[in-house]
């Protein structure tokens, strides 16, 4: 990968997740909702099979999913953790907001 993907990926992945972490984070009246359902979106990237195979085979979907992490590049790690960083980033902003008086956060 090149450095330029790898830093464009990362400014990505960080703003992608703020935004929708924020969003989710007003609309539903909470601080870390993302941040708890981001590992959860990690391993639907990650996985190279269908959502259902969590509930039909279990038996394989999650070691093979496992695996992948296992597996997984220094460089993708580090994409994913600034997804990551978004998330909990937009939590301390929404947390901010409502203890400076904001009513709409």
């Amino acid at each position: 990968m090149n450095i330029v993907q790898f830093i464009v990926s990362i400014v990505l992945f960080f703003v992608l997740f703020f935004g929708i972490a924020f969003l989710l984070n007003m609309i539903l009246r909470s601080s870390w909702l993302l941040a708890y359902v981001y590992p959860i979106i990690v391993l639907l990237i990650v996985d190279d099979f269908k959502f259902t195979q969590y509930f039909t085979d279990p038996g394989f979907a999650f070691p093979e999913v496992f695996g992948h992490l296992v597996n997984l590049q220094v460089v993708d790690i580090f994409i994913l953790l600034s997804g990551f960083l978004g998330t909990i980033g937009a939590g301390l902003v929404i947390r901010f907001l409502r203890k400076s008086g904001y009513q709409m956060f």
